[in-house]
């Protein structure tokens, strides 16, 4: 029968509940003075521990591999993982197993256990695996909570927690609807045309037809005719007459990306339709009236163009009645993470139905890179992730990082060591396999400092 050692208090209260699934006594018994931090369940067999998450619904679990009728194989172990995640999908189960059994653990690991741990028992490091794991739940809980929350901004595609952006997010609700030129400023990759898209959509235009066109990707020669279009025979190549992108948008939005890569010549010309909203063919003499609203985009500083004198100041004024600027992905708190649950599951669902969640090493290398293309570079990287992933879990390797995450390291010298620090004694207590003895034998420390160290990198929290 599934028992806790803290019978006067329901587990579903507290948020750390942790259910161990073990039919050793002598091991139950140690494990409960170990873990006296958590509101502990125990369970001897599959059906006590299917019982225990149904009444105590635990966040965490602790499996031993070998249970009764099988307490000498696996199969009974890999059976009670598979029905214990098919009833709590969101928890972390993490394998007890012994150093002879690592395939097994590994096979464990496939079957969708979130991590394993290798006896004997070193309580130090149980702690911290099962800290990160009750991280990992807590974390994939605010990222579903705000998911589908219905005080954040609703603008269609944009997925956010950040402050910040969140504000950013409100104002694009508060200018949608007014008809104003809006000026979109942001790194590549930020999403800046998903921002555009969502202000023709939730506009009184949006029967009316979005267009784009990226002013950096068109010779200068080819890109007055792509606005304005031009009459049959007006140029050598011009068989027919043909509409211009601002022709075309006419009731709806037009979307000039990389505003700032627009030829003076074709500032001057803009500037005139803003002010006058008629245009002319090329080779035409017909003034063609147009209703648009212009939506721009740049990623570069028009203030320092505008000064360089390779920008109209009159032309900036125009585009940007209202002006949105986009925080870069590394300026986000908590975004990047949110993100790649996102695109995880989006992709998975495509690809590879099997992967369904983030490594520890993963999320620490998402938190601590740089992010220098932005969200389409995570997008990119999660994708590629979910393709290659040989697990139910993305892994740092598959995101083509590794676990520090390339961070760049500043000049601040104790916050450069520490960094060095704390890398070194994740990859030591890796390489020992959950052995702190073994760990401060390869940093060269003894035990005690290691433990001083785990504590004073804040190792532990995770």
């Amino acid at each position: 029968m599934a028992v806790s050692h803290r019978d006067r208090k329901d587990p579903r209260n507290n948020r750390r509940c942790l259910l161990v699934v073990e039919d050793d006594l002598g091991l139950q018994k140690q494990l409960s003075w170990s873990l006296e931090d958590y509101e502990t369940v125990f369970a001897s067999s599959r059906q006590e521990a299917l019982v225990a998450i149904r009444k105590h619904e635990p966040l965490v679990i602790l499996q031993d591999l070998g249970l009764p009728p099988d307490p000498h194989g696996v199969s009974e172990g890999l059976a009670t993982i598979r029905e214990i995640l098919a009833l709590s999908p969101h928890a972390k189960l993490i394998v007890l197993t012994g150093n002879a059994d690592r395939e097994s653990a590994l096979e464990a690991v496939r079957s969708g256990a979130y991590d394993f741990f290798e006896k004997p028992l070193d309580a130090d490091v149980l702690k911290l695996m099962l800290d990160r794991a009750f991280r990992m739940v807590e974390l994939e809980e605010e990222i579903r909570r705000l998911i589908g929350a219905t005080t954040a901004p609703r603008v269609e595609g944009v997925i956010a927690a950040d402050e910040g952006m969140q504000r950013m997010l409100r104002t694009v609700e508060k200018i949608a609807p007014a008809d104003v030129s809006v000026l979109i400023l942001g790194e590549s990759g930020t999403g800046k045309e998903l921002l555009a898209r969502a202000l023709h959509n939730m506009s009184s235009r949006r029967r009316g037809r979005f267009v784009a066109i990226n002013c950096a990707a068109i010779p200068e020669g080819l890109l007055g005719s792509e606005l304005y279009g031009h009459e049959r025979g007006s140029f050598t190549g011009a068989h027919k007459t043909t509409a211009g992108k601002i022709e075309v948008a006419d009731g709806g939005t037009l979307f000039l990306d990389e505003i700032g890569d627009m030829p003076a010549a074709l500032q001057a010309t803009l500037l005139r339709f803003l002010q006058e909203r008629v245009i002319e063919r090329i080779g035409g003499r017909e003034e063609i009236p147009v209703d648009v609203r212009i939506v721009c985009a740049t990623n570069k500083s028009l203030d320092t163009l505008i000064s360089a004198g390779q920008f109209r100041q009159d032309l900036y004024y125009r585009i940007g009645e209202v002006t949105l600027n986009v925080p870069p992905l590394r300026e986000r708190a908590g975004d990047a993470i949110l993100l790649s649950q996102f695109f995880l599951q989006r992709y998975s669902n495509e690809f590879a139905p099997s992967v369904r969640g983030l490594a520890p090493d993963a999320v620490e290398a998402i938190e601590s890179y740089q992010w220098p293309g932005n969200v389409r570079e995570l997008e990119s990287r999660i994708k590629a992730a979910v393709i290659m992933a040989d697990g139910p879990l993305v892994t740092a390797a598959d995101l083509a990082l590794d676990a520090g995450g390339h961070g760049r390291l500043g000049l601040n010298l104790r916050e450069t060591r520490q960094q060095a620090e704390r890398q070194a004694v994740r990859q030591a207590v890796v390489m020992a396999e959950g052995n702190l003895t073994r760990a401060a034998e390869l940093l060269g420390i003894a035990r005690p400092t290691l433990y001083d160290l785990l504590e004073r990198l804040g190792i532990a929290s995770k």
